[in-house]
């Protein structure tokens, strides 16, 4: 039996996040589903612990911690969306079809996030995977300082092309810094000087190309892109030599 969609507009405007997030918790425990936000303002942590088969249109920009801790929802960000979207999320998609700040996907460990253009620092800090869950995200800009610090499990895939920063490396300084887990896929080549220590880049196999392509093509078609140019270029992979990156620092017990 197909559960009945019940869809509400909400106009974000200049309302306090607190109260604004009370109205849409409130409106899920009445029953809906699909909520269409418009002028949204930089109000924090929409979606936050929100879990189940709920949609989310949001135009505007939203604030800090979209998404923290959900388990199931999809959102999609007509604009740009600020720091710590998806932090410590579980499951769910989110889509955002302009930039997004800093720390995004933090701790994450599930879901997915596809971000059209360039991201800041620290995306993908501490995200791992959980029991059978891997966390995805793709960015298809450019990424600032510490991509994927103390990574642990998981897959970041950097494209560098929908980028308004032309001159600028595909990744800022110290990308991966204390990885101990899962992969970073980077589209084209990554300089030496940019990884952190104990990191190497080498060229992708077989399986590392399918997990690629099914991200790629995912990817492309929530955003309208064009799959098949995405995947035309080389792509690398950055791990680890080691899971225990610092391990010679502590002294044995």
């Amino acid at each position: 039996m197909t559960t009945k969609k019940k869809q509400k507009t909400l106009v974000a405007g200049r309302t306090y996040y607190k109260q604004f997030n009370e109205e849409i918790r409130a409106l899920v425990k009445e029953g809906v589903t699909d909520f269409v936000i418009k002028e949204c303002n930089g109000q924090r942590y929409i979606a936050t612990a929100l879990e189940g088969d709920l949609s989310f249109d949001i135009y505007g920009v939203p604030g800090q911690d979209l998404a923290a801790f959900m388990r199931g929802p999809k959102i999609r960000i007509h604009n740009n969306a600020q720091d710590g979207v998806g932090n410590t999320m579980d499951n769910g998609r989110i889509i955002i079809e302009g930039l997004a700040g800093d720390v995004i996907g933090y701790a994450m460990r599930g879901g997915e996030i596809f971000i059209k253009g360039d991201v800041g620092y620290r995306v993908g800090i501490h995200m791992k995977a959980y029991l059978d869950q891997q966390p995805k995200i793709v960015v298809g800009g450019k990424a600032g300082d510490f991509l994927g610090e103390y990574m642990a499990g998981g897959i970041i895939l950097l494209l560098g092309m929908f980028s308004d920063k032309p001159d600028a490396p595909v990744a800022g300084r110290s990308l991966g810094t204390g990885m101990h887990g899962g992969v970073i896929y980077v589209r084209g080549e990554v300089p030496v000087n940019q990884l952190g220590p104990g990191l190497h880049a080498q060229p992708v196999d077989s399986e590392d190309l399918k997990a690629i392509e099914n991200l790629v093509k995912d990817y492309a078609r929530e955003l309208k892109l064009d799959s098949k140019e995405i995947l035309s270029e080389n792509f690398v992979k950055i791990r680890p030599f080691s899971h225990r990156p610092y391990g010679n620092l502590y002294v044995p017990c």
